[in-house]
């Protein structure tokens, strides 16, 4: 995966509660979880958008670019 989220690493931060930012953004909790626990494959930008507003950050605070090194690997 080369896209990581660090919604875990936000909540902490901010001293936030997984209800509490389901409350604040009006996302179910399950779809928080899937997005805490990186098992997402794609995030609306409204999504996003409420989720910097409630945490009060970037997006590039919530995720990050790690390259796959199998990607990077010449497999022949």
């Amino acid at each position: 995966m080369a896209i990581i989220v660090n919604l875990d690493v936000m909540m902490a931060k901010r001293k936030v509660s997984l209800n509490e930012l389901s409350q604040r953004v009006d996302i179910s909790l399950a779809n928080l979880s899937i997005l805490k626990n990186n098992k997402c494959r794609a995030i609306r930008f409204s999504t996003l958008n409420a989720l910097c507003k409630a945490l009060s950050c970037q997006p590039a605070d919530l995720l990050e670019y790690a390259p796959d090194p199998m990607e990077e690997m010449d497999i022949e």
